[in-house]
């Protein structure tokens, strides 16, 4: 690749017939040069001048005391970073230099970017997190539901920060029948991680029930919400008897503290909404109750009534008394068919008797004797004599009469033979 040299005097107008060269061929020289040299580089420097328009592509000068550099990072780049990039930010990038043809500059085109001195702390988050991550301290099963009516709240935080004033505004404006109880501490800086884990064991211990405790504070950079990733502060809030609330740094900012809470606040103003309703709400709830009960008491009301009303129409209900007069003739009614029935039993019985009694008469000795006959029985046994040839003259034997007896001495037998 040549370039032309104004130096030399050779080209263009002194008579050597070089042509000169346009500004487009000159500015892709100076790119492929460029590109080619520079195929990937790390840079840092302080952001300005950042923008991010709707088609999501940011656009940022990087800069030092001497010297700045135009940078342009494209959508699908930008998606991945995982914090908020701010005028002012200390930052590292990697990227490629590339020309930008129309205005005949150069600019670096970002495809990774990470604040300045995080990436060490960055690691140690990752392998902490993993490591409580396998002991089961952020596990879904573990996690308590918020008291929906607390009446102490315990917060660890700062008294003199942005955030517990965000939260007592909240809180005081959606539910103010409720007791706040500021465990203050340093939320940054060396100790404050072991300020904030005693203050949140101490919640558990106070004379006074706490329902609620809420570690929160306002948001910041990663060293600076660094103490809500120690260990001591994730275990301390997985120990805690008391459900907790983790409302640490902005929306864009988790912590190791917000997975082992139990439930996570994107904001202190947020986690005030968490642990309170809102009274509108309560209000606006109870009245809709309210107007439910009574349309339902009146609707019981009108099918108890129209329930009483069919009954007072049934027959059995006006004329209380007429079941039990049918009753009572029908009672009447069976006595008489019974005393009926009784006579005709009996009548029926003597006509059998009489019947059965002129039987028996004409079937009784005593009904023959009196037609004519007699009976004749031996005069020492009584028994009847029905053949003559048990007798002997001289035998007593009785006659029995219809009407008295006479003994007599058999004087001659005669036994007739059969023929």
């Amino acid at each position: 690749m040549e370039f032309a040299d104004s130096t030399t005097g050779d080209g263009y107008g002194d008579g050597s017939g070089s042509e000169p060269l346009t500004v487009s061929d000159l500015t892709d020289q100076i790119k492929n040069l460029l590109e080619g040299s520079f195929p990937a580089v790390w840079v840092c420097g302080e952001i300005s001048n950042f923008a991010r328009p709707q088609s999501g592509h940011c656009y940022l000068t990087l800069k030092d005391e001497n010297a700045q550099l135009r940078a342009v990072m494209w959508r699908g780049a930008a998606s991945k970073v995982d914090f908020e990039i701010t005028d002012g930010m200390e930052v590292v990038c990697q990227g490629n230099l590339d020309v930008y043809a129309p205005r005949g500059s150069y600019q670096l085109v970002i495809r990774k970017i990470q604040p300045l001195g995080v990436g060490a702390l960055e690691q140690r988050l990752r392998q902490l997190q993993a490591k409580l991550a396998a002991e089961g301290l952020f596990d879904p099963e573990t996690k308590r539901t918020l008291p929906l009516f607390p009446r102490t709240i315990a917060v660890v935080t700062s008294p003199t920060g942005a955030a517990i004033r965000d939260f007592l505004q909240v809180l005081q404006r959606r539910w103010s029948g409720v007791r706040v109880m500021v465990l203050p501490v340093r939320v940054q800086g060396d100790g404050a991680a072991e300020e904030v884990a005693a203050a949140i064991e101490l919640a558990g211990r106070l004379s006074t029930r706490v329902d609620t405790l809420v570690v929160t504070r306002g948001g910041g950079s990663l060293e600076d919400l660094w103490a809500f990733n120690e260990e001591i502060v994730v275990r301390a809030i997985h120990a805690s008897a008391i459900p907790v609330v983790s409302g640490v740094g902005h929306e864009i900012d988790v912590t190791l503290a917000d997975l082992a809470a139990d439930v996570r606040a994107l904001t202190p103003s947020e986690a005030a909404e968490l642990v309170v309703p809102s009274a509108a709400d309560v209000t606006s709830a109870l009245n809709t109750l309210r107007v439910r009960l009574a349309a339902g008491l009146r609707g019981r009301a009108v099918q108890s009534r129209l329930r009483l009303d069919n009954l007072a129409s049934r027959r059995v209900l006006r004329e209380p008394y007429e079941r039990i007069h049918n009753l009572a003739r029908y009672v009447d009614e069976l006595g008489a068919r019974s005393d009926r029935a009784v006579r005709q039993v009996i009548s029926n019985s003597r006509q059998q008797m009489g019947m059965f009694s002129a039987q028996l008469e004409s079937l009784s000795p005593l009904g023959v004797l009196g037609r004519g006959y007699s009976l004749t029985q031996h005069g020492d046994t009584a028994e009847p004599i029905r053949d003559a040839a048990t007798l002997q003259a001289g035998n007593v034997i009785v006659s029995r009469f219809a009407k008295g007896t006479a003994r007599s001495r058999v004087e001659e037998v005669d036994v007739e033979t059969e023929g």
